[in-house]
């Protein structure tokens, strides 16, 4: 369990990157942290693993209090994903996966043993393991970036905007993949993005951010579209533009699922019963999300 307790990150240069914030992430979960450029959620984020250490306040980890403990070793004990891989260049596939293990002190064999085994649990092809990065798709790198962060086995798992530099077809394969893996492994996973909709698809806890930092509203994705706090939260889940609230539309061969803008959200699919209703149905299209609405 990670717990954050009245932290404040002020920079050199005045500027006030989250402001007196507490909360807790439970284990087991994934927990997204939303919001525009400004809200301090990367920052958040970077705090977890000590890349960036609070101005005043503390952050505990399983109880323990990470301000005590050296950044290196805490860095090498937490997954760390982010936006364009970050994988070396200069390194193979496989060995940018046994870095980390590799540096903690696993003899070269076995972390390339396990390095393989984590290519097949992110769904990679092992022929893939001796190229470069420059060989690879941006999704390919996105899953050897995955691969990496898995490779020490953590608790912890932070994922920083990770598919924000594919296009939305992959994207999409990506955010399916780590559902996948999530309900496999079970990880405490803190995951950034700057968009309403991944953070409802992905997201058990949703940490909606203001401008510095501040929390505007913390629940599931169901308990925050069903109740948002006031109208920043209604704004940004598109909840005041009614682009949550959906009905049906025939069109000639099917149903399509339209929001009160007319903007296509998604269409049913599923067997149709002999009186013609839609069964086994769930949204799917352009801006679909777990509820089947768009936020933009």
């Amino acid at each position: 369990m990670i717990e954050f307790h009245s932290v404040t990150k002020r920079f050199p240069d005045g500027t006030l990157a989250v402001d007196d914030f507490s909360l807790v992430l439970p284990s087991h979960k994934i927990t997204v942290f939303v919001g525009t450029s400004g809200s301090g959620k990367t920052t958040l984020l970077r705090m977890i693993n000590r890349m960036v250490d609070p101005t005043s306040g503390s952050i505990e980890i399983d109880g323990a209090d990470i301000g005590t403990l050296e950044p290196v070793k805490l860095r090498r004990g937490i997954g760390y994903v982010m936006q364009n891989s970050g994988l070396l260049p200069h390194r193979r596939v496989i060995d940018n996966v046994a870095t980390v293990p590799m540096l903690r002190g696993m003899p070269k064999k076995k972390a390339r043993d396990e390095a393989l085994h984590l290519l097949d649990t992110v769904g990679l092809d092992r022929s893939l393991a001796n190229r470069y990065p420059s060989q690879l798709s941006g999704g390919q790198q996105q899953r050897v970036g995955v691969a990496r962060g898995l490779a020490v086995n953590p608790n912890i798992l932070l994922m920083d905007e990770p598919f924000g530099a594919v296009d939305p077809i992959v994207r999409a394969e990506l955010q399916q993949e780590l559902l996948r893996l999530q309900q496999e492994l079970g990880k405490t996973v803190v995951f950034v993005t700057h968009d309403i909709d991944e953070a409802f698809l992905l997201g058990d806890q949703v940490v909606i951010l203001r401008t510095g930092g501040k929390v505007a509203q913390v629940g599931s994705p169901a308990e925050i579209l069903a109740n948002p706090i006031d109208e920043f939260v209604a704004t940004f889940v598109g909840a005041d533009r009614g682009k949550r609230s959906l009905h049906l539309e025939n069109h000639g061969d099917g149903d399509i699922v339209v929001d009160e803008t007319g903007r296509l959200a998604g269409v049913l699919v599923g067997e149709r019963s002999s009186a013609g209703s839609e069964s086994k149905a769930g949204p799917r299209g352009p801006g679909a999300s777990a509820q089947g609405g768009d936020s933009r």
